[in-house]
C-alpha cells in the first residue's frame, strides 16, 4: 500500500530553539499552504502566550470534566473545602510536572494533564466503598446496586473517600517513578512497532465518546458551534496568513512573518466566540459539584497535608497499581504520537525512562497536595498540537508556568469552571478525533493487507472496546471475594488503553512476521521509519537533540550511578546521535526463529515510502 508523503506545511519544534520550522522537504506540492520562516527566530512572546492559553484551556477541560465525573460518582455529601481548592491543587501539580518534563523529562513539547487512565480506577475505587442493597427479582440472578437512600449507613463527607483516591494516585506515582529509573520503558518501547502503538492511539481517540457525547447533550447547539468554528480555523481558513513582526532587539531589524493565525488560534478564537455567546443567551451553568459554597481565597499556597494525608489502604494500592500501568501505556503512545506529529524520530529508551520517571513524580506531588487525579501525559493536548500543526518547548513551559499560577490562586482557578459544558465537549471531541485519525494513519506503515496484521489490529481494538463496555453493563459486579483484587481487575479490564497496549504487543511479538510485514523495514526499531529515513542528516541531528539531557545536567551524568544510567545515555551511544535509531536487533521478537527474510509473494501489494 502506498500514500503520499506528509504535508511538509507542518511545523515542528527543532531540538532547544523555541523556533517554530519548517519541514527540510522540498517544496510544497498544495500552493495554498505555507511554511513558517525558518529566519524570523524565536516565536513572539505575544503568539507564544495565546498558544500557551490554547493549552491551558484545553487542560481545564480535561481537569473540569475529570473532577466533575469524579464528585459525580461520590456518595450524597460534600468537602469541607471548596472545590477550587482542589482544581487548583490540580492545576499547580500539572503545571510543575509539564515544567519538569519538558526541560529534563522526555523533552518534547507534551502538557501533563489527568487522564481516563487515572479516572476509571478511582471510579471503581469510590463506587466499591459505597454501601450495596441486594435485590432479587423473583428467581433471577442477584442485582448490587449502589445505595443511596436514608436507609443506607456509613455515608459521609467525600473527604474520606478523595483520601484513598489520592493515596492510590501516589503509589501509581511511586511505581511510575520506579520503572522510569529501573529502565523499564526504555526495554519495552523498542517492542512497540506500528501495529502496537496504531491500535493504542485509535482506542485512545474512541475511548473518550461516551463522555464527550454525554457534555455536547447539555446544548448541542453550542457543541456544534465549537466543533463548526474549530473546523472552519483549522482547515478552511488554515491557509490564510497575516503579517506579524516579531519582538526584537533595536540591533537587529524588524521583518515582518507571515504566519498561519486562524490555524494557530484554532481552539481559542472559537471557545473565546461561543463562550460569549453562551453568555449572552443565558446559558452560564456551573456544575454543583464544582461550585463553591464558600469563597476561595485568591492565593493561596498548596502544601502537602493541609485537608488530610492520603490513605493507604489496600484498595487503594491495587487502584494505584491499576493506574500506573494504564498511565505508562498511554504515555508511551502520546510520546511516539507528539515525535511523530512534530516530524521527530521517535523517542530513544532514555528518554522515555526519564519522562515516565518524572511522570510518576508529578502524580507523588498531586496526590500529596489532595488531588485525586495524577499527571500523565494528556492526549487531547497532543491532538491540538496536531490540529494546529505546531509545537514548542518554549509554549510548553509557559503553560507550565500559568498552571502553577493558577494553582496559586483558587479564585482564577474557579474561572475556569465557568466554561460551558457543550464548549468543553466540543473542544474535546475534535482533539481526540485527531488522535484517533492519527492511529489510523499508523496502519500504513505495516503491511495491513497481511492476513496476520489484519488479525492482530481487530482483535486489539475490538476487544479493548468490548471487555470495558461488558464490565460497565454486567448485571453482577465483578466479585471475587476480596475486595483489594476486585479493584485490580475491574480497574485493569476498563481501561481500554491498557487492553489494546496489552493486546497488540503480546500478539506481535509471539506471532511470527518478517520487518516489512511488522512496519520494520531496514531493521529500524521505529514505527516511523518512512519518515526518519526521509530526513536528510542535518535536521535529523537537530531533532536529536530534543531528547538530550539540558547541558548543566549532562555534566553530572558520569557521577549518576551505574543502576540509573538508563536515565542518562553515554556520548558514544550511536542512537543519540542519530536521532533516536538504535541496532536491529533490538527488535527482536520475542519469539525465536522469526527473523527470516521476507519472501516475495508476502511482499506482493506492499510499497514503501519514497
Amino acid at each position: 500500500m502506498s500514500r503520499s508523503p506528509l504535508n511538509p506545511s507542518q511545523l515542528r519544534s527543532v531540538g532547544s530553539q523555541d523556533a517554530l520550522a519548517p519541514l527540510p522537504p522540498p517544496a510544497p506540492q498544495n500552493p495554498s499552504t505555507h511554511s513558517w520562516d525558518p529566519l524570523c527566530g524565536s516565536l513572539p512572546w505575544s503568539l507564544s502566550c495565546l498558544l500557551a492559553l490554547q493549552h491551558v484551556l484545553v487542560m481545564a477541560s480535561l481537569l473540569c470534566v475529570s473532577h466533575l465525573l469524579l464528585l459525580c460518582s461520590l456518595s450524597p455529601g460534600g468537602l469541607s473545602y471548596s472545590p477550587s481548592q482542589l482544581l487548583a491543587s490540580s492545576f499547580f501539580s500539572c503545571g510543575m510536572s509539564t515544567i519538569l518534563q519538558t526541560w529534563m523529562g522526555i523533552r518534547l513539547p507534551l502538557v501533563q494533564a489527568p487522564s481516563l487512565e487515572f479516572l476509571i480506577p478511582a471510579l471503581v475505587l469510590t463506587s466499591q466503598k459505597l454501601p450495596l442493597a441486594i435485590q432479587t427479582p423473583g428467581n433471577s440472578s442477584l442485582m448490587l446496586h449502589l445505595c443511596r437512600g436514608p436507609s443506607c449507613h456509613g455515608l459521609g463527607h467525600w473527604n474520606t473517600s478523595l483520601q484513598e483516591v489520592s493515596g492510590a494516585v501516589v503509589v501509581s506515582g511511586l511505581l511510575q517513578g520506579t520503572m522510569g529509573l529501573l529502565g523499564s520503558p526504555g526495554h519495552v518501547f523498542p517492542h512497540c512497532g506500528p501495529l502496537v502503538l496504531a491500535p493504542s492511539l485509535v482506542v485512545a481517540g474512541l475511548s473518550a465518546h461516551r463522555e464527550v457525547a454525554q457534555f455536547c447533550f447539555t446544548h448541542w447547539g453550542l457543541a456544534l458551534l465549537v466543533i463548526l468554528l474549530m473546523v472552519v480555523c483549522s482547515q478552511h481558513l488554515g491557509s490564510c496568513q497575516f503579517h506579524v513582526c516579531p519582538w526584537r532587539r533595536a540591533s537587529t531589524s524588524s521583518t515582518h512573518t507571515p504566519l498561519p493565525v486562524f490555524r494557530l488560534l484554532s481552539v481559542l478564537i472559537p471557545v473565546a466566540c461561543v463562550w460569549i455567546v453562551s453568555a449572552f443567551v443565558g446559558f452560564s451553568v456551573i456544575p454543583q459539584e464544582l461550585s463553591a459554597p464558600t469563597k476561595a481565597p485568591w492565593i493561596w499556597l498548596p502544601h502537602p497535608g493541609e485537608w488530610n494525608w492520603p490513605l493507604l489502604t489496600p484498595r487503594a494500592l491495587a487502584a494505584g497499581i491499576s493506574m500506573a500501568l494504564a498511565a505508562s501505556t498511554s504515555s508511551l503512545g502520546c510520546y511516539a504520537l507528539c515525535g511523530r506529529l512534530l516530524h521527530l524520530p521517535p523517542p530513544p529508551p532514555h528518554a522515555c525512562s526519564r519522562g515516565l520517571s518524572l511522570e510518576g513524580l508529578g502524580s507523588v506531588l498531586a496526590g500529596l497536595l489532595g488531588s485525586p487525579m495524577g499527571t500523565a501525559s494528556s492526549f487531547p493536548n497532543v491532538g491540538k498540537v496536531g490540529l494546529i500543526q505546531a509545537g514548542s518547548q518554549q509554549v510548553a513551559h509557559l503553560v507550565g508556568l500559568l498552571c502553577v499560577g493558577l494553582g496559586l490562586s483558587p479564585r482564577l482557578a474557579q474561572l475556569l469552571t465557568t466554561i460551558p459544558l457543550p464548549v468543553v465537549g466540543g473542544v474535546l471531541g475534535v482533539t481526540q478525533a485527531v488522535v484517533l485519525s492519527a492511529g489510523f494513519s499508523s496502519f500504513y506503515l505495516a503491511d495491513i493487507d497481511s492476513g496476520r496484521n489484519i488479525f492482530i489490529v481487530g482483535f486489539s481494538i475490538f476487544m479493548a472496546l468490548l471487555l470495558p463496555r461488558w464490565f460497565r453493563e454486567a448485571p453482577v459486579l465483578f466479585s471475587t471475594g476480596w475486595s483489594p483484587l476486585d479493584v485490580l481487575l475491574h480497574s485493569l479490564l476498563t481501561q481500554p488503553i491498557f487492553l489494546a497496549g496489552l493486546s497488540g504487543f503480546l500478539l506481535e511479538n509471539t506471532i511470527p512476521g518478517t520487518q516489512l510485514e511488522r512496519g520494520l523495514g531496514q531493521g529500524l526499531p521505529s514505527p516511523f521509519t518512512a519518515q526518519e529515513a526521509r530526513m536528510p542528516q542535518k535536521p535529523r541531528e537537530k531533532a536529536a537533540q530534543v531528547y538530550r539531557l539540558p547541558f548543566p545536567i549532562q555534566n553530572l551524568c558520569p557521577c549518576i550511578p551505574q543502576p540509573l544510567r538508563c536515565l542518562c545515555p553515554l556520548p558514544e551511544d550511536p542512537g543519540d546521535e542519530e536521532g533516536g535509531s538504535s541496532e536491529p536487533e533490538e527488535m527482536a521478537d520475542l519469539l525465536p526463529g522469526s527473523g527470516e527474510p521476507c519472501p516475495e509473494s508476502s511482499t506482493e501489494g506492499f510499497r514503501s515510502q519514497k
